[in-house]
């Protein structure tokens, strides 16, 4: 057993988080005892419709990639809509997301990530921490990673101190329309497989799949997982993300289907945002902070696209899933640093040009 504290005690620290655990099994429990015995048509299609709606328009599209990296522009009364179909998800709320998203990504950018924002642990102890358990920062270092407006937008922070109670909201509306089953099915399996899927997704994207970028000593740089991009309207394609964070494309290949890239564009087409790149040049984004490229280009660039096939991998220092070597597929990660000033390899990494939004 690793008798290493999740987080060093100068950084923070990780506490029992009683008010999420009473939220996730609060749902999931009512959702499997009652939703599967209220399952129809009728239910799942409005379940379903309300997944697109809360975790694709209101979670990837607005919260991730409109409020959080800022990849397009928007009124703050769209912006705010956006943020409601987010807090309808049951997720949580919009700040402590924020926040904790800006934390995590400072880490994981950094060669010396804490264990608790890295993924070196196995996906029993990953859920355990990440749906069980809280970080409280020791400083907010990590904040500057977002917009200024975010931590102090009163919308925000409106529905950051009210949020379950929005959701409370439309569990009456449900069983006023659809009586306890809707409730069952619509809410509270919805949200418990809202959370679920969220965390599993966040867990495998960054240890199984492809690895196209590698991102410049960081600890953590995220997998591209075909299904999981797809199921998760773009979020799957992760080491695309990390490699590109203010794109609003996730999906960068056309195989990659990226249903919030889409919404981004029809939004862009009836003019209810603006100022969204064409998706073909993903480090020309609004906020990109890193300008990226396949090898060749003469452009200035801090990260490398890996040569040669891409296979599936695992981490090197994983434990996890040795049935992978059975299958045939490499654990060794598909890039790697050339540290040699003289190498041609590492000549265009040393000049890094930053966009930071305008």
């Amino acid at each position: 057993m690793n008798a290493e504290p999740p987080v060093p005690p100068a950084l923070g620290r990780v506490r029992l988080d009683p008010g999420r655990i009473v939220w996730l099994w609060g749902m999931l429990i009512p959702g499997v005892v009652v939703g599967f015995r209220s399952i129809s048509p009728a239910t799942v299609g409005v379940a379903l419709g309300l997944v697109f709606v809360t975790l694709c328009v209101g979670h990837s599209v607005g919260l991730h990639r409109g409020f959080i990296h800022r990849t397009y522009g928007a009124s703050p009364a769209i912006r705010g809509v956006l943020a409601w179909m987010f807090v309808l998800s049951g997720l949580g709320g919009p700040v402590s997301w924020a926040r904790m998203h800006a934390i995590r990504d400072y880490w994981q950018n950094r060669p010396d990530c804490p264990r608790f924002f890295a993924y070196r642990h196995g996906i029993v102890q990953d859920f355990l921490w990440n749906l069980h358990l809280r970080f409280e920062p020791a400083d907010d270092r990590a904040e500057a990673r977002l917009p200024a407006d975010v931590l102090r937008d009163p919308w925000l922070v409106f529905l950051e101190r009210t949020w379950p109670f929005h959701v409370i909201l439309l569990g009456l509306a449900l069983f006023a329309w659809r009586g306890p089953a809707g409730v069952a099915v619509c809410l509270c399996a919805r949200t418990a497989g809202g959370i679920l899927g969220h965390w599993f997704i966040g867990y495998a994207s960054h240890v199984w799949g492809e690895r196209r970028y590698a991102v410049k000593d960081a600890t953590e740089t995220g997998t591209n997982n075909w299904i999981l991009g797809v199921i998760s309207f773009g979020e799957g394609f992760h080491n695309n993300h990390h490699a590109f964070p203010g794109s609003p494309r996730m999906g960068l290949r056309i195989h990659e289907i990226d249903l919030g890239w889409w919404v981004i564009r029809a939004l862009q087409a009836i003019r209810l945002i603006h100022g969204v790149p064409d998706g073909t040049n993903p480090g020309s984004g609004r906020g990109c902070e890193i300008v990226a490229h396949p090898p060749g280009d003469d452009v200035p660039h801090d990260l490398v696209e890996t040569p040669g096939p891409k296979p599936l991998c695992q981490r090197k220092d994983s434990p996890r899933l040795d049935k992978f070597h059975e299958w045939g597929f490499s654990s060794d990660p598909p890039f790697s640093w050339d540290t040699n000033p003289d190498s041609d390899r590492a000549k265009p990494a040393n000049r890094v040009t930053r966009f930071m939004s305008a």
